[in-house]
């Protein structure tokens, strides 16, 4: 029997919305997938983070424990000297936040920065080589003068609190170098390069089957403290502010005494 025009077009219509129906579905398929490749999931956020070199281990750890507690955020770690990362701010490298070994260089960089927040603080020890084979027991023992010290460029904030810590005591030391920073001092050490160097207590617990800590009685010491803050030129500044308040959290402080760092 020919169809009427009328039925012909109600026919056409059903068969055009037949064959609409698994396209739509593709179609909705494709906007469930997230950005990163898994449905349903947002946009992957990758969070560069400026530290202090003496925060290499510990935030280490930090990191997977964070990534864990906050699915589809990276976390990438720079570490430097306090004075290398600042320099790196000002000239406008990228990144979301900074911590930093010291409160001295987070203020300068007033105008860069959200407002800084202390996660923990640290102090120093004289680490020598393992065995403590020179026998130094203090601060004074470093300026004997047929000792290989290394400590810290006075810029850089271990070295700065080596300095103080030294004229305090009206002590001399004569350097045989200056690093760029606390782990570069260590390192020295370690290689059996010099005989001993200031650095902090966190540092030579990282190293304790190449090196030997030499306590710094508390009355003679220096206190670092450790501002972390968010950097205004961050293109993730929510993900950025998320994690420098995670830094302040019982789970981060947990990881950061467990290290050897005091609470803030």
């Amino acid at each position: 029997m020919a169809l009427t025009p009328a039925r012909r077009r109600a026919a056409a219509a059903a068969v055009t919305a037949a064959l609409l129906v698994p396209l739509a579905a593709c179609g909705s398929d494709d906007a469930a997938e997230g950005a990163d490749g898994s449905a349903g999931g947002p946009p992957k956020v990758k969070l560069t983070v400026l530290a202090a070199a003496s925060l290499t281990d510990v935030f280490r750890t930090a990191g997977v424990a964070y990534e864990k507690s906050h699915p589809g955020t990276d976390v990438t770690f720079s570490f430097a000297g306090s004075q290398q990362l600042a320099a790196q701010v000002k000239q406008g490298a990228p990144a979301d936040a900074l911590v930093t070994a010291d409160t001295r260089t987070m203020d300068g960089l007033e105008g860069e920065t959200g407002t800084p927040t202390v996660i923990a603080r640290n102090r120093l020890v004289i680490a020598t080589g393992e065995g403590n084979p020179e026998r130094i027991r203090s601060l004074k023992d470093l300026t004997d003068t047929r000792l290989k010290v290394v400590l810290a460029a006075p810029e850089v904030p271990v070295g700065r609190y080596s300095k103080q810590v030294l004229d305090a005591q009206k002590l001399t030391v004569e350097p045989v170098s200056e690093e760029p920073d606390v782990r570069a001092v260590l390192s020295k050490v370690e290689l059996g390069e010099a005989d001993a160097g200031i650095v902090y207590r966190t540092d030579a617990a990282t190293a304790t089957d190449k090196v030997d800590a030499v306590d710094i009685p508390d009355g003679q010491n220096a206190i670092a403290s450790y501002p972390a803050a968010t950097l205004k030129s961050s293109g993730n500044s929510r993900a950025a502010a998320a994690f420098v308040e995670w830094l302040t959290t019982p789970e981060a402080r947990r990881i950061l005494t467990k290290a050897g760092f005091q609470q803030p």
